[in-house]
């Protein structure tokens, strides 16, 4: 699965990062604590999250995220979305809840499985 797919996939709106879409995800992790995320550190994955700081930004570029997916229709401030920008981290807003977002994944992953 690509960055791209999530737009479908989770209904989702591009904030920021649209050169960027292309990248393949890895994993996935889902949290609105900054220490779980901390804790998380994982190559090209896509971090779910319902917080909006530069914080998170700084975060999610640390530990190997290559795009955030802000669930619960939450947008960040012009100072996180410039941080992604520079360090060019995709930014995408679904009105979905985490678990919805996280269960739409899993059926979406579990169909491309299917099709192998």
């Amino acid at each position: 699965m690509e960055v791209k797919d999530l737009i479908r996939v989770l209904d989702a709106e591009v904030l920021c990062g649209e050169d960027f879409l292309g990248q393949e995800i890895i994993d996935f992790g889902a949290s609105d604590l900054l220490s779980d995320i901390l804790a998380y550190s994982k190559d090209n994955y896509v971090l779910l999250t319902g917080l909006t700081s530069s914080q998170v930004v700084r975060t999610a570029e640390l530990t190997g995220a290559i795009a955030i997916v802000f669930v619960r229709g939450k947008l960040p401030p012009q100072e996180a979305i410039g941080l992604a920008k520079s360090h060019h981290i995709p930014l995408l807003k679904t009105d979905n809840l985490m678990f919805a977002s996280c269960r739409k994944i899993a059926e979406e992953l579990k169909k491309e499985e299917k099709n192998k």
